[in-house]
């Protein structure tokens, strides 16, 4: 778009500017020619008369002075000429015999070679021959009149490009405001200010982020709410089942019910996790962090190792970056086995990565397993206990802490999942 806005101005005014250049150079060119042809009917009466009255012999030291740039004295016939001529030609020759004013015949012919040299031939009073060689031109152009015609375009490209970069812009801002719309994030309003087009769709657009961003937080406060209420009756229900009879039927009702117990959990971890459960960033050493985390689940007797580590501290929120890798291992561990982690620094961002050997995910639902109550079937079945909520919970709480979260499937198999925290 701002390249064809630039054009369609740029071409605009390059047409009208040249048609004006066109309408001031035919002006001029009509100007001087009537002022030449005006200024040769005076002149050759003049040069005429002065000619015909001073003696033959005196005639060429006069030459000198009556030869004009356009047109010269030649005392002699000339050169042979044919009488068909331009319409310039024809109104040279009807000045010049005008000029002669009937006392002397006069004889007009165009000279062979551009149709551009016209040649009027008379005879004196004592009978010489005298030729007035016509060669029409208009008077050059001054020699810093090219200079002006390219400044002014140059003028004209700069007042284009800053119309168009001024038009474009706050268009290239609603479009970045776009990209980097999240309601679940405190990004900082579009500038209202300017003209008011503008100023109406900047205001649209942040009443629109707003609206967004309250429905959201509607629907997680909904979640929360019904998650939270949801608790306290699947408990009563599971000591009720376990105060009556023990049998087959009771233990799969315990099971369902403890079940759908970590569903609503997960659910309403979930909907803490859309704001970082309002945790205040703090300084941790993360080498330290992540030693601890594995030895965590070495004390379990569960396959973590650290395969790579960092010194230093970073600002964050350890208790979401716990939760992160909690969910992360315990998925590595589940579907692999074992877990590895690698933490590396990189162009100014802190790198965790989570690998396990297991069967990985296809590379078209990697995008789409980090969504909510999103599983796979073939890897991720009932029996495993999934909610469909770990990865989801992981990734918004990335983004949460102002990070992100990504997957992707190892060579020779796995799943690596790339925590970034900026």
């Amino acid at each position: 778009m701002r390249s064809r806005l630039f054009l369609i101005l740029l071409v605009g005014l390059v047409i009208a500017y040249g048609l004006s250049f066109a309408v001031l150079f035919s002006e001029r060119y009509m100007s001087a020619r009537e002022v030449m042809l005006d200024t040769l009917e005076t002149d050759v009466a003049t040069s005429i008369a002065i000619l015909d009255r001073v003696p033959a012999a005196e005639r060429p030291q006069w030459l000198p002075r009556v030869n004009r740039g356009n047109y010269r004295y030649i005392l002699g016939p000339g050169s042979p000429g044919v009488p068909e001529m331009t319409p310039r030609g024809k109104a040279i020759a009807d000045r010049i015999t005008q000029a002669s004013g009937g006392r002397f015949p006069v004889e007009v012919e165009a000279i062979p070679g551009g149709g551009k040299q016209v040649q009027a031939h008379l005879t004196l009073s004592d009978g010489s021959p005298l030729t007035i060689d016509v060669h029409p031109r208009m008077t050059p152009i001054a020699q810093w009149l090219p200079y002006v015609l390219l400044i002014q375009l140059l003028l004209l490209v700069l007042c284009c490009w800053f119309a168009v970069r001024l038009a474009i812009r706050p268009l290239a801002a609603l479009a970045e405001a776009a990209d980097t719309l999240d309601p679940n994030t405190r990004t900082p309003l579009l500038d209202e200010t300017g003209p008011a087009e503008l100023e109406r769709a900047a205001r649209a657009f942040n009443a629109m982020r707003d609206r967004i961003a309250r429905f959201v937080e509607e629907r997680v406060q909904i979640l929360a709410a019904i998650s939270h209420d949801l608790q306290t009756p699947i408990t009563r229900m599971k000591l009720r089942v376990e105060m009556g009879a023990d049998s087959e039927e009771s233990r799969k009702m315990e099971q369902d019910l403890t079940e759908i117990e970590r569903l609503v959990q997960e659910g309403l971890a979930y909907a803490r996790s859309m704001h970082g459960d309002g945790e205040k960033p703090s300084r941790i050493d993360l080498g330290s962090f992540i030693e601890s985390l594995a030895y965590d689940y070495q004390d379990m007797r569960k396959t973590v190792t650290v395969e790579q580590n960092i010194d230093g501290t970073i600002e964050t929120r350890p208790h979401a970056l716990r939760r992160i890798l909690t969910n992360l291992i315990d998925n590595a561990i589940k579907f692999g086995g074992a877990a590895e982690l690698r933490v590396r620094r990189e162009r100014g961002s802190v790198i965790i990565e989570v690998l396990d050997r297991g069967a990985g995910i296809p590379e078209d639902k990697l995008e789409a397993v980090l969504q909510p109550f999103v599983r796979l079937e073939n890897s991720r079945s009932r029996e495993t206990g999934g909610t469909g909520l770990g990865l989801a919970i992981a990734h918004q709480l990335a983004v949460a802490i102002g990070g992100s979260l990504q997957l992707r499937n190892r060579e020779g198999g796995g799943l690596a999942a790339v925590v970034t925290l900026n």
